[in-house]
């Protein structure tokens, strides 16, 4: 059986951005990985000022969730005193003792490999994919340094990818204009603006108190959605004029009982007597919503009604929900990580011109995914559905055509 053939990345990640994705990817490739594990330093010997350690591994965890392949660890973060690879090369080959072992550096790190506690040990321990620098073309020294370390027993695999031009530190000094950052993840610029890292100022205070309880509760996968979805509710509020603190403190917690058991959310519904409509209580992609609300209520201490309301309605909607609920209920569908579908272009683009036209427009992608699935259609997403129609027709505005045919499939014609 061939060995598991297994790539480090290592690094403060402070913060990660798709330079190292794109790292990554490559070194997948050119390795013939089975995967790679992200590994954020604890205490790094040669660097200060940097981000904590919890912030930091969160960032990693949803800036890799979407990738397969990618996986997190804490093997240095959770090591006291400081950091040094050879230990966690070490550490690693005990714990895979059958897998060959790829450790990711740039082109600069190779000239610096034999400045490392212990190198020359370091070089029997794993082989080195190096990736190429914007900023460094190697030239002779190089070769000669890769020669020298090779006589020896160092093994070099050079991976052939286009640099990425971007660097932590470049993104830590765009981050105040709070404009989206180009090779960087909306996700992790989220998490940055929420808890206030890197000298900003925290956009949801609260956010540092919730985000060890929502990390834990979630998934990797709904952690990074989650981020996203708070950066789209604060982008659509900002456009029209809503809340934006709201917003993102609404997006934040809508999904905080997404991951519960179905069992565990019936048991709040039921104790709390939050609905009776079987429909829901049998759904966990609907009963999240309203046990989310309670849960943002009661356990992380959210006590204005709009941003409950939105927490509640971002599944099935609400007649008269207000220009709040819907930001969420449409941030939910267009957050950047979402998977491309049919209509996710056309909500995208009418988010930016109508609340109201891009709320009809996701109601009808739930229409037709309801149809194709040959289910029958929520009462709550119907109440919705016949309300928003009456009201767009009343006050004017919107897709003449799109009301008529989503209202006759709402009523199943």
């Amino acid at each position: 059986m061939a060995k598991e053939r297994i790539g480090i990345m290592g690094g403060t990640f402070n913060p990660i951005h798709l330079g190292h994705i794109a790292m990554a990817q490559a070194a997948i490739k050119a390795g013939s990985l089975d995967r790679v594990l992200f590994l954020p330093d604890g205490q790094p010997p040669h660097k200060s000022g940097i981000a904590p350690a919890e912030h930091r591994w969160r960032m990693v965890c949803a800036a890799i969730a979407p990738y397969k392949r990618m996986e997190p660890s804490r093997m240095e973060l959770d090591r006291t005193g400081t950091t040094y690879t050879f230990d966690t090369l070490t550490a690693l080959r005990e714990l895979y003792p059958k897998a060959s072992l790829f450790y990711i550096i740039g082109a600069d790190t190779l000239m610096q490999l034999h400045t490392w506690h212990r190198w020359q040990e370091v070089l029997t321990l794993c082989t080195f994919l190096v990736c190429p620098r914007d900023d460094l073309t190697p030239g002779e020294e190089f070769r000669q340094e890769r020669r020298r370390l090779q006589e020896m027993g160092a093994r070099f695999v050079m991976v052939d990818m286009k640099p990425v031009d971007v660097s932590s530190t470049a993104i830590r000094e765009a981050l105040p204009s709070d404009e989206p950052i180009g090779h960087f993840d909306p996700a992790v610029q989220e998490y940055i603006g929420l808890t206030g890292l890197y000298g900003l100022s925290p956009r949801v205070p609260e956010a540092d108190d919730w985000m060890p309880r929502l990390f834990a509760d979630l998934t990797g996968r709904r952690f990074a959605h989650t981020l996203g979805v708070a950066w789209s509710a604060r982008h659509l509020a900002l456009v029209h004029g809503e809340d934006a603190y709201k917003a993102e403190a609404a997006a934040l917690l809508h999904d905080c009982a997404k991951c519960l058991p179905l069992k565990d959310m019936q048991r709040i519904a039921a104790d709390a007597k939050i609905t009776q409509d079987r429909s829901v209580l049998e759904s966990g992609a609907l009963l999240h919503a309203p046990v989310g609300a309670w849960m943002a209520e009661h356990v992380y201490g959210v006590t204005d009604p709009e941003i409950l309301s939105a927490i509640a309605a971002h599944t099935t909607g609400k007649p008269g929900m207000s220009g709040l609920d819907m930001v969420v209920n449409i941030a939910d569908t267009i957050e950047p990580g979402r998977e491309s579908y049919p209509l996710l272009s056309r909500i995208r683009e009418a988010s930016e011109r109508s609340l109201r036209e891009a709320m009809l427009l996701c109601l009808s992608g739930t229409v037709e995914h309801v149809e194709k699935s040959g289910r029958f259609l929520n009462t709550g997403t119907l109440q919705t559905l016949t309300w928003l129609c009456g009201h767009i027709a009343e006050t004017g505005g919107g897709s003449e055509t799109a009301v008529t045919n989503i209202h006759h499939a709402a009523k199943g014609g």
